[in-house]
């Protein structure tokens, strides 16, 4: 661990892996909490535009069982204003940006997409007089899907990026045709590629979105996933320029089409399984590429599979300590 001083506090870093964390302690100097948001969108694959029950491992509410209801503008500053007053005592000092988190993002007219998203910028975070440099939403992440990028919303997007701090996540999953038919996505993998292009021209960045785990893939499988959209293995001649890379653990939740059609399947059968397989990824990943997540979350009620994934904290002590048994890092074996 490397151990270096912010705002005149010793504190340690990670310099094995390049966490989203650190990267935003680096530019904003503070620690930078996402507010998660359900805007009340839905999804291509569940209005039956492209198909219908979402991909099989969602639950109804569009894998954002931890974010807030906020459909309108006024409920978003709402929703907002309390997840603040709920953190603020845990990261004092914190700067915080809105997470539009369940469903598909993008998919609604641009004139809903730029009333939910400006509330979100607007908001003031604190009571009137309320001491903090912080006090508005310092910037947006959007999660999405690649076949919900139409020009309209791509303009949006850059006009957005212009004026504020902006990723928008792209939800994969996989590379392999034969899965994601499996998982119900609904589009090819050309079309993710073409959304990647798209975004990284307008200088947005990307953070793409894989599961780990699902029915019949391998661990090659998996690692072919990450080598693919972190650039190891180019897309069209060239490598693929993303931002940040999330990594999740599949978790089989109660309500899931996943759940009553595989109702025994267990996507690993230990946490040390998980944690070899996360290990080998982060050592293929680029170390310029930021690490968003290494796991998932869900809450334990609706847990069925794996049993222990709830165990959010011992994954990730697992995978540190993985990483520095091995003297590994994040791309030494590119």
């Amino acid at each position: 661990m490397e151990k270096e001083y912010q705002n005149g506090k010793l504190r340690e870093r990670n310099a094995r892996i390049t966490t989203i964390n650190d990267y935003m302690r680096d530019r904003f100097g503070c620690k930078v909490v996402k507010l998660a948001l359900d805007g009340g969108f839905t999804c291509p694959n569940r209005d039956g535009s492209k198909g219908t029950g979402g991909c099989i491992f969602c639950s109804e509410t569009g894998s954002g069982d931890m974010a807030s209801r906020a459909c309108t503008a006024a409920d978003i500053k709402a929703a907002m204003q309390s997840q603040v007053k709920l953190l603020s005592d845990k990261w004092k000092d914190s700067a915080y940006m809105a997470y539009f988190q369940s469903h598909t993002n993008t998919y609604a007219p641009v004139s809903e997409l730029r009333e939910k998203f400006e509330a979100a910028l607007s908001c003031e975070l604190f009571e009137k007089g309320a001491a903090c440099e912080n006090s508005r939403c310092l910037g947006l992440a959007i999660a999405t899907r690649p076949d919900c990028l139409s020009k309209d919303v791509l303009d949006y997007l850059s006009e957005l990026n212009k004026r504020t701090f902006l990723w928008v996540e792209l939800g994969l999953q996989t590379i392999h045709k034969k899965s994601a038919d499996s998982i119900n996505r609904c589009y090819s993998l050309d079309v993710y590629d073409e959304a990647v292009r798209e975004l990284t021209a307008r200088g947005i960045r990307v953070v793409t979105h894989l599961i780990f785990g699902l029915p019949r893939e391998s661990k090659e499988d998996m690692l072919e996933s990450v080598r693919y959209v972190t650039g190891s293995i180019p897309a069209d001649g060239s490598p693929q320029h993303i931002f940040g890379l999330k990594m999740h653990l599949l978790n089989v939740i109660k309500g899931s089409r996943l759940a009553s059609e595989m109702p025994d399947y267990v996507p690993f059968e230990s946490m040390d399984e998980y944690v070899d397989l996360v290990t080998d990824a982060l050592r293929i990943i680029p170390k310029g590429i930021t690490i968003h997540r290494m796991t998932g979350d869900c809450p334990r009620k609706l847990l069925i599979a794996p049993e222990w994934s709830y165990k959010k904290r011992s994954i990730l002590n697992g995978i540190t300590a993985r990483m520095t048994a091995l003297n590994a890092y994040q791309g030494d074996r590119l």
